[in-house]
């Protein structure tokens, strides 16, 4: 059973939960004006695992003629037969059920939305069909995690978390434009879409750096909002020094070392930006 269930979880990448689960820790964190309710953090998180294994599950659904046809992504568990469609099918209206449930049990704006979030998941994996702006959404995408948490401890959606929802669209959109670097021949011969597939590494690199500049600069905009500060100020120190440092290993000519900047840097960004924000509350 263990090994089954292990099947599961690199189907989904569980351990890229590391990009969305700290952001939303962060927001609670700003909602609540220090630490929030262990009942809301449980639901918050049963909402994000759900959420978020759906999300994955959609994703490799939607694409797994195209993942059978990539050499990079052949194996993956369904295009590998590992994982059949009705399984995969199981899984995600589980997934589902858990995420609609945790809603539920947050409050009644978080219920309401829930299906737009759900629409967001579904529409992803399809607009590498028809556009390049496809990391954009992936980060909207994303970006759920702290407007979620958010609402999760308002119960409304205010102005003042959007700086640090955009902060994540940018910051997503950045990476996923370098994850995309190893596929832009095989997107070119596959009809996909993406910013390395239309406008080529050279490009794409100083369009993620600009998108990462952005990231940057909405943290510090959600800092003045909130009024945080010196704990969080020197995490933002440290998140820009990872970020240059993300695109100092990342180069036109050599894309070796891809696999830290995408996971390594940013698990250590999200991550980073949550501590600090956790010690700029309790310090």
């Amino acid at each position: 059973m263990l090994a089954r269930a292990a099947v599961y979880l690199r189907m989904i990448k569980f351990s890229h939960s590391v990009f969305a689960l700290p952001f939303a820790f962060t927001a609670a964190l700003l909602a609540a004006d220090g630490i929030p309710s262990w009942r809301k953090v449980f639901w918050i998180t049963a909402a994000m695992v759900g959420g978020r294994s759906a999300a994955m599950g959609l994703n490799r659904v939607i694409d797994r003629k195209i993942d059978a046809l990539n050499p990079r992504t052949s194996m993956r568990e369904l295009p590998a037969g590992t994982i059949g469609r009705a399984e995969a099918a199981a899984f995600i209206a589980a997934s589902v059920a858990l995420f609609l449930y945790a809603a539920y049990m947050l409050n009644p704006l978080c219920l309401k939305l829930s299906p737009l979030a759900l629409a967001v998941f579904v529409l992803y994996p399809y607009t590498k069909r028809f556009t390049w702006l496809s990391h954009l959404v992936l980060g909207t995408a994303i970006a759920g995690a702290p407007l979620g948490a958010w609402i999760a401890l308002r119960g409304t959606f205010d102005g003042e978390i959007v700086p640090l929802a955009l902060s994540v669209v940018f910051w997503l959109a950045g990476f996923d434009i370098l994850y995309a670097l190893q596929d832009v021949e095989f997107d070119k011969r596959a009809g996909l879409h993406s910013i390395p597939q239309r406008f080529g590494i050279r490009r794409s690199l100083l369009l993620s750096r600009m998108f990462h500049a952005l990231t940057w600069l909405l943290l510090l905009l959600t800092a003045a909002v909130f009024d945080l500060g010196a704990a969080f100020h020197a995490g933002l120190i440290v998140v820009g020094v990872l970020l240059v440092y993300e695109h100092r290993l990342v180069k036109e000519d050599d894309l070796s070392r891809l696999d830290i900047a995408f996971f390594n840097m940013n698990g250590y960004i999200s991550l980073t930006v949550f501590g600090f924000t956790l010690l700029d509350k309790v310090l």
